[in-house]
C-alpha cells in the first residue's frame, strides 16, 4: 500500500509539473543593418512596438488572435502568421529584406511560407502582364497559379487554418485576376476617350523646392506625371527607372512631375523620402490625397499612375507607360520629345 501511495504521489507530481501551453507568442531575432530602434507588429485592431537593441537583437512576447500580421522595421515590411504558443526567431538583413528574412522555432513553417509567397508575387506579376491579349493572359495566369500551388505543396506542416485559407485563395485566383483584367481593359478604353481633351488641373500644390505649383505654370512643356505615395511598393520600385529617364531627358522640353497623394499625416515622411532616395524632377504634394480634384479627374483608384500631357495642357495619355516600360521611350519619340 505504501509503495502504491508513493507511485500515485510521483504520478501526481509529474502531472503537476507538465508545462502548460503558452497563451502568448515569443518573438526574438536579429536584424542586420537595422533601419530603426524599434519594430512594429500590427494588424487591424492590434499594434505592438518592440525595442531593437544596438546590436540589432530583439525579444518580446505578444498575446494575439491567430492570423496574419504585418511586421514593420521602420522602412520595409512583411507578412507573418502568429498564434499563441509560437516561439519564433527571425533573421533579417535589411539590404535584402524580402530575400533574407527567415524564421526558425515553433510555428516558423507558416511564416516561412508567407515569405516565399511574397517573393513569388514580386516575380510573377510583372508590369506588362495586363498588356497581354485575353487568351495569352489566361495562359500566363494559369502558369502563375500553378507556381503558387506548387509552392504551397512544398510546406507540409502549415497551420490548418492557414492551409485552408491559402488553398481557397489559390483556387479563386484565376477567376479574380481575370475579372480585374477585364475591368482594367474597360478602363483603358474609357481613358483612351480622354486623349486630346484638356487635362484635369492641379492648382497650387506644395512644391518641395519651395512655394506652390499649378498645371498652368508648366504650359509650353510636355509633362510626365507620376502619381504615387511613400507607402506604395510598386511606386518605389519605379524610382530607379524614373531617375534614369529624367537624366536621359534633362535637356529636353519635358517636365517630370511627381505628385504624392500621401495623407497629410505623412507629409514629413514624404519630405524625408525625397531626401533619402534623392528624388529628382518636380516633387509636389496633392492638396487632398485621393480626393484631390486632379486625382478624381483621372479616376485614379490605384497607383502608381503615369500621365503624359502636351505643351498646351491636353492629354496625350491618361495611362502612360511606366518608366520601366520601354514603350515610354517610344511614346516620347512619337511626339518628338
Amino acid at each position: 500500500m505504501k509503495k502504491l501511495l508513493i507511485l500515485c504521489s510521483a504520478f501526481a507530481i509529474a502531472l503537476g509539473c507538465k508545462e502548460e501551453p503558452k497563451d502568448y507568442v515569443t518573438l526574438s531575432g536579429k536584424i542586420i543593418n537595422k533601419n530603426s530602434d524599434s519594430l512594429m507588429v500590427r494588424t487591424r485592431g492590434y499594434s505592438k512596438t518592440i525595442k531593437v537593441n544596438e546590436n540589432g537583437t530583439f525579444n518580446d512576447t505578444l498575446k494575439v488572435e491567430t492570423g496574419f500580421y504585418n511586421f514593420f522595421d521602420g522602412k520595409e515590411s512583411t507578412t507573418m502568421y502568429l498564434k499563441n504558443g509560437y516561439n519564433l526567431s527571425i533573421s533579417i538583413d535589411t539590404k535584402e529584406f524580402d530575400e533574407s528574412i527567415t524564421y526558425s522555432g515553433n510555428g516558423s513553417e507558416s511564416s516561412n511560407y508567407l515569405a516565399k509567397r511574397e517573393l513569388l508575387k514580386e516575380t510573377s506579376f510583372s508590369s506588362d502582364l495586363f498588356d497581354l491579349d485575353e487568351e495569352n493572359f489566361k495562359i500566363k495566369v494559369a502558369e502563375i497559379n500553378k507556381g503558387f500551388s506548387d509552392l504551397l505543396g512544398k510546406f507540409k506542416n502549415l497551420d490548418s487554418t492557414l492551409l485552408a485559407t491559402e488553398t481557397e485563395n489559390i483556387s479563386k485566383m484565376p477567376e479574380g485576376i481575370l475579372s480585374y483584367y477585364k475591368q482594367q481593359k474597360a478602363k483603358v478604353t474609357q481613358l483612351a476617350e480622354l486623349i486630346g481633351k484638356p487635362s484635369p488641373k492641379f492648382i497650387d500644390y506644395e512644391n518641395n523646392a519651395g512655394g506652390t505649383t499649378s498645371l498652368d505654370d508648366l504650359k509650353g512643356k510636355y509633362i510626365y506625371v507620376d502619381v504615387w505615395a511613400t507607402w506604395c511598393g510598386p511606386c518605389i520600385a519605379e524610382i530607379p527607372s524614373l531617375k534614369k529617364i529624367e537624366t536621359q531627358y534633362h535637356d529636353k522640353n519635358i517636365e517630370f512631375v511627381s505628385i504624392s497623394i500621401d495623407r497629410i499625416r505623412d507629409h514629413e515622411k514624404w519630405k524625408k523620402m525625397i531626401v533619402e532616395k534623392e528624388l529628382g524632377g518636380m516633387q509636389l504634394f496633392a492638396d487632398n490625397d485621393w480626393n484631390s480634384a486632379f486625382v478624381k479627374g483621372y479616376s485614379i483608384q490605384g497607383i502608381p499612375r503615369f500621365i503624359l500631357i502636351d505643351t498646351e495642357g491636353h492629354i496625350i495619355s491618361a495611362n502612360a507607360p511606366r518608366p520601366s516600360n520601354p514603350g515610354l521611350i517610344g511614346l516620347f519619340n512619337e511626339y518628338g520629345i
